[in-house]
Parts: structure tokens; C-alpha cells; sequence
């Protein structure tokens, strides 16, 4: 995997915060020992003009603090030979008459010096501490960026990014792995603890010293330790969602064994009570018939409830890729009421020009009937209804019953595989608690919506709505 982030800008020393220019430093050194030099003449009223030679210590002390100790020394150097050329007598002469003279002039020189040198030394900590702080800063913002985040690739990305801005560097890349640099880069590699190299930081050719060994000394061991526990949390994850999955498959098993059971068990027994009552002589025609006629229908219920569990174990596994083609909702209606083993009765209303959709016709043949079989049975073998028009670029089917209605706290649930609600009032059928979750699985597969509206004691209608700007398949 190659993660690379880009930044436009030039290079600096190291984190950021490069010193001024040594040019720029000798020009503000001459400038303020001149300024200084002529500060002197306005104060020789006020005060001896050996004492003042302290007005160059303020100089020496700002150019030593933003230009360094050898600048700052030069300055206080500067100042001694300003001082002493302009305003230690004789004047205009490198020379001094009063030996008293020398001392004050070495004084100011050795006071000058250690000036310069703490305030050196100030700055280099004020460096230090300002550098480390901003590692801190980039090790808690990497830190959160591989920890924090759920995408291991996206949080890498977002390292990689800030790395190259905290360098500077036109670009930053992070592989995963051990590879190895190219032609304008250089590779550097992260180990975990362990020392196993999990990922590489690819940064360009030509960048500081300081930078390199910052990376090698900083950013490397921190990606480190970071990277292999982002890994971890992987893996972490994943062994969770397939336990999970496991579990939800097991939990899964169980339901199928217990919520039918009883489904399976009832027309098995049926069949073979009346294959055993068949083998007796005493059956009279008639009689045969009868059992005959059970065990045919009790036959289809079971040949009906096995194509249920085997479009659920598609459904579940995934294996029901649709195979699109051009149909309108009311041949795939129609064709689903002729496909029932029982007769219903059945009201259908399209609204005229009603567009094509590209779907799996089949699949939806078996998502409408069972929406039909489930609104026939519930409606007592009263008229079932479906609606079809359209609405923008959507193509909606609603398919109404004369049932008791589904209370609203059953409403969320009724599409779970194996729920079944309470019987209705007339002491309608239970059913397997496969129709509807079917039926929504088969519309979803194909890019539509289902959903239900219903009050009690005034039926259901279920909303099935397809784009018919679907093509993709």
C-alpha cells in the first residue's frame, strides 16, 4: 500500500524555525552598534562617558540571541573598538591616554561576551524546548490519526501529510511493508518493538541533516510503535466482526431449527399419516382421494416453505446477485399472482404510461408473492390491491390488505427473518416469518425500498419503490 502526501514549500533546519540570515545578522550588528555609538553623545551630559558603555549591551544582546554566540562576540567586539575609537580620549584614535581606561574597556569586553554567550545559550534551550514541543505535537497528532480513526489506509494518508508539513517536504509517502527507495527519494524504515520493519517513510533526496536525523531519531521510532498498534487494532477488528459474524451465523441455525420446526414437521407428518392410512384396505375411494388430495397440498406447502429457506440462505450469503433486464412492475405483479399455489383475488391498477425498470424480474415474482400471499392470508381471502404509478424518477408499487393492520411496535420488526406477529383476529395463519424479510431482501437486491404503513383495524400497505433511472446491474 503507498500512501503519499504533497506540500508546497521550501526547506527549513530540521521542524520548523530556521535562523535569520548571517548576512542579515552583520547588517543589524553594524546597525546597532552605529545606532548605539551615536545614542553615547546624547547621554556624556548626563553621566561619565566610561559608564556608558553599557548602551552597546542591549546590541550585543539581541543579535546574540537571534544570530548566534560567534555574531554576538564579533558585536561586542565591534562595540569595544566603536567605544573606544569615538568616545574614550584620544578620540579618533585606536588608542587610550587614561590606563583607567583599559580597564573599563576590558571590562565592558569580558561583560559583553558573557552576555553574549547566555544569551546564546538562552536561545539554543528555547530551541530545544520549542523543537521538542512540536514533536510532542506531532506525536499526539499522529497518534490520533492511527489510533483514533476506524481506516487504517485514510489515517496513513493523514500522517503522511502531516510528516511532510511538519518537514516541510514536497512530499511524504508511507508503504506498508519493507520497500525500497527510488530514484528521488530516500527510504527510511519503521520497526515495531519487536524490531520487524512494518512500513517504510519514503521522504525526497536532498533534504537537511538535521531533518534525516530527526526522522531516524523522532518520527521513525513514534511511526513505529503507532503503526503496529493501528495493525493490532486491525486485527483486533477483524477477529471481532468475523466472531461476530459466527455468532450471528449460530444465532441464525437456531432460529431456522426452532422457527420451523414445527413448519416442517406438521405437513411431514400429514403426508406420512396419510400414506399409512392409504396401505389399509378399508380406505373407500372417496376416502383415498381425500388423503390424496392432503398430501399433495400438504406436499406444495412443504416444496413452498423449502424455496422460502433456500431464497433466505441466498439472500444471507450474498449469492443473490440480480440478473437485470427491461420489465414494468405490472407484468412482474401479474406474473407473481399466477405463480401462487392458491388463487387470490386480485385488484390492480397502473397508472397509464408507466416507465420500465431493469431488474431481476424473478427475484421480484418471488418478493411479490409473498407480499401477496401474506396480504391474502391476512385479509381472511378478501380482495388484496396494488397501486402502481409514478413519482419523479421513482416507479412505487403499494400492495393493500383488508387485514387486522400491524400494530406499530411490530412494525420495525416484521421484515426480521423468522418474526411473527400475534394471528389476526380471525384466526388467520401464522406463517414461517420468512414472507416479508424475503421480500425485502429481494427488493433491495434489486436498488428499491420497501416499507409499511398501517393503523390497527385498518389493514397494511406495503410501499415498494424502484428508480427507473437504475441501469447498473
Amino acid at each position: 500500500m503507498r500512501i503519499a502526501a504533497r506540500e508546497r514549500s521550501g526547506w527549513i533546519d530540521g521542524f520548523g524555525g530556521s535562523r535569520p540570515s548571517l548576512l542579515g545578522g552583520m547588517v543589524v550588528s553594524l546597525v546597532s552598534v552605529a545606532l548605539a555609538t551615536a545614542a553615547i553623545y546624547g547621554l556624556k551630559p548626563v553621566a561619565p562617558v566610561v559608564s556608558l558603555s553599557v548602551v552597546y549591551l542591549p546590541a550585543v544582546a539581541v543579535v546574540a540571541v537571534f544570530w548566534g554566540l560567534w555574531l554576538g562576540i564579533l558585536t561586542s567586539l565591534l562595540s569595544a573598538a566603536a567605544f573606544n575609537f569615538f568616545h574614550l580620549p584620544p578620540v579618533g584614535r585606536f588608542t587610550i591616554a587614561d590606563p583607567r581606561n583599559w580597564v573599563a574597556l576590558a571590562a565592558f569586553t569580558t561583560i559583553a561576551a558573557i552576555v553574549s554567550t547566555i544569551a546564546n545559550v538562552a536561545r539554543e534551550r528555547a530551541e530545544e524546548a520549542e523543537r521538542r514541543s512540536r514533536e510532542a505535537d506531532l506525536a499526539a497528532e499522529l497518534a490520533r490519526d492511527l489510533l483514533a480513526g476506524a481506516d487504517t489506509r485514510t489515517a496513513l494518508q493523514i500522517a503522511a501529510g502531516r510528516i511532510a508539513r511538519a518537514l516541510n517536504a514536497p512530499s511524504v509517502s508511507l508503504e506498508l511493508g519493507a520497500v525500497g527507495g527510488r530514484a528521488d527519494s530516500r527510504a527510511v524504515g519503521v520497526h515495531d518493538a519487536a524490531g520487524r520493519q512494518t512500513a517504510t517513510l519514503l521522504v525526497p533526496d536532498g533534504l537537511p541533516r538535521t531533518a534525516m536525523e530527526r526522522i531516524d531519531n523522532q518520527i521513525a521510532p513514534s511511526l513505529g510503535a503507532l503503526i503496529a498498534l493501528a495493525l493490532e487494532r486491525d486485527a483486533a477488528q477483524a477477529e471481532a466482526v468475523e466472531t461476530a459474524a459466527l455468532r450471528r451465523s449460530d444465532e441464525l441455525k437456531t432460529a431456522l431449527l426452532r422457527a420451523t420446526s414445527h413448519d416442517l414437521r406438521t405437513p411431514v407428518t400429514a403426508i406420512l399419516t396419510a400414506a399409512h392410512a392409504m396401505r389399509t384396505e378399508a380406505v373407500t375411494d372417496q376416502e383415498r382421494a381425500e388423503l390424496t388430495a392432503a398430501m399433495v397440498e400438504e406436499g406444495e406447502r412443504l416444496s413452498a416453505l423449502i424455496d422460502k429457506l433456500l431464497d433466505l440462505s441466498r439472500l444471507q450469503s450474498g449469492r443473490a446477485e440480480p440478473r437485470r433486464e427491461w420489465t414494468t412492475l405490472e407484468e412482474v405483479v401479474l406474473a407473481a399472482r399466477d405463480g401462487l399455489s392458491e388463487p387470490i383475488e386480485l385488484r390492480l391498477s397502473a397508472e397509464a404510461g408507466l416507465p420500465a425498470i431493469r431488474v431481476d424480474a424473478a427475484q421480484l415474482e418471488r418478493a411479490f408473492a409473498n407480499l401477496l400471499e401474506n396480504a391474502w392470508r391476512y385479509s381472511a381471502r378478501r380482495p388484496v390491491s396494488v397501486h402502481l404509478r409514478g413519482e419523479g424518477t421513482r416507479v412505487i408499487a403499494r400492495v393493500v390488505d383488508q387485514g387486522p393492520g400491524i400494530p406499530r411496535p411490530e412494525q420495525s420488526r416484521i421484515f426480521e427473518p423468522f418474526y411473527r406477529g400475534a394471528r389476526n383476529g380471525n384466526g388467520g395463519w401464522g406463517g414461517s416469518g420468512l414472507g416479508l424479510a424475503i421480500a425485502r431482501g429481494f427488493v433491495e437486491a434489486n436498488g428499491g425500498t420497501i416499507s409499511v404503513d398501517s393503523l390497527p383495524g385498518q389493514g397494511a400497505s406495503f410501499v415498494i419503490s424502484f428508480d427507473r433511472r437504475l441501469e447498473a446491474g
